[in-house]
């Protein structure tokens, strides 16, 4: 057995199941979810369509760096949403099947195991990181996220004695779970840092086409071009189609940037058996060539968190964020027990009200003595409009009940 595996920390999903062990919801109240964040709009008819269309694809063995058109969909949507005008579709760019697979995938061709190896991940983080870290044969760093700063990440409380070990560092813009976005001054500093000590950016933008803000979110790729690096050096940026056109079970996004890297993981994703079907292919096409829906799907989560939030905000210390469909709320420090105060909350409100929401703390590590996710909740806007309302409302009768 590979001993890397007992590294493996149990996924949040799994310590929140855990955590409810023994305990009976309130049975007046229907079950509400805001723990997991998986798209619940309706999936464009025209996707299905395209899906169901192009079963012959079943007949075929699919190549690993995708058909032709595939490619050139992925360039233009580029050059429509960041503005780069000269992305190759042949060499800086592969199709995935979804972000989550191609992080961890990202990781095992990057990192060199036989040197002492760092990782640097964001804290709070997407847990792919740092599993991709370990079974890869290196060790993560956790930069810890800044709340007078929206939950930025502190990349200058990173010693330089890590950044002389770190072969990779993953981005995510807009963060999960906390919706911040990474201005250009911020890239401008991580690329600095790239070229001063040679480690690869892994840029996760799976939330980039859900924001509140006029201007969208900026993106890795075009940070870079902005700053003169369009050859997007030690830079692959990581794109679904999960949020952005509600395809979660389609597994389909793509990486793109640095050609170098680019053929580095075609090789490795040749041998690692993870070509994308023929069919996913031909709905894939169809999504990012389509760009109605996307801005009906964005006005959805708007509509929906314009009424929820001021809701929640009138009980817990939580606000709009730049991007994505989380709020990541500050509870009340009312826990008298010995677990962290979120923990208590997230069982608590699901035993009294039946709404599940995923404890702060299980979404980060603790880092020199204190876990940036004490002490706050994730939840996840993903259900349909009056749902979301009902969970809100439930929740500010138990802070209430609480107080």
């Amino acid at each position: 057995m590979n001993p890397l595996l007992s590294r493996l920390q149990p996924y949040p999903f799994e310590r929140l199941r855990q955590l409810f062990v023994g305990v009976t919801p309130n049975p007046s109240y229907r079950p509400i979810s805001l723990g997991i964040g998986e798209p619940k709009h309706p999936t464009p008819e025209f996707i299905k369509t395209a899906l169901t269309s192009s079963l012959g694809g079943l007949a075929v063995y699919p190549g690993t760096a995708g058909e032709p058109k595939l490619r050139d969909s992925f360039r233009k949507w580029l050059q429509t949403r960041y503005g780069l005008m000269a992305v190759d579709a042949n060499t800086q760019m592969l199709p995935v099947n979804g972000t989550r697979e191609a992080l961890f995938a990202f990781a095992q061709t990057v990192i060199d195991p036989t040197k002492d190896a760092i990782v640097v991940c964001p804290n709070p983080f997407y847990q792919i990181y740092e599993g991709a870290a370990f079974l890869s044969g290196a060790q993560p760093y956790y930069a810890p996220s800044d709340p007078k700063r929206n939950f930025a990440v502190d990349w200058d409380s990173v010693p330089n004695a890590v950044w002389e070990k770190t072969q990779l560092i993953f981005v995510c813009s807009p963060g999960n779970p906390t919706g911040a976005v990474m201005p250009l001054d911020e890239w401008k500093k991580l690329f600095a840092l790239s070229d001063k000590y040679g480690f690869v950016i892994a840029s996760d933008e799976c939330y980039s086409e859900i924001y509140f803000r006029d201007e969208p979110p900026l993106g890795g790729l075009e940070a870079a071009h902005k700053l003169g690096r369009s050859d997007f050096r030690r830079l692959i940026s990581f794109t679904s189609l999960s949020k952005r056109s509600n395809v979660p079970g389609l597994r389909s996004g793509f990486v793109a940037g640095d050609s170098a890297y680019i053929k580095q993981f075609l090789l490795y994703r040749t041998y690692h058996g993870s070509a994308m079907s023929p069919i996913v292919q031909a709905a894939s096409i169809a999504a990012w060539g389509d760009e109605k829906h996307v801005v009906e799907n964005r006005a959805m989560y708007r509509a929906k968190f314009a009424e929820v939030t001021p809701l929640l905000a009138d009980v817990l210390d939580v606000k709009l964020p730049d991007a994505g469909f989380y709020l990541w709320a500050a509870v009340p420090q009312t826990h008298k027990g010995s677990e962290p105060a979120d923990v208590e909350f997230a069982r608590e409100l699901y035993a009294q009200y039946n709404v599940t929401v995923l404890p702060g703390s299980y979404l980060a590590r603790e880092s020199d003595g204190f876990n940036p996710g004490s002490g706050r909740i994730r939840m996840a806007l993903v259900a349909e409009t009056a749902e979301c309302v009902e969970a809100a409302q439930r929740i500010v009768q138990f802070v209430k009940s609480r107080s």
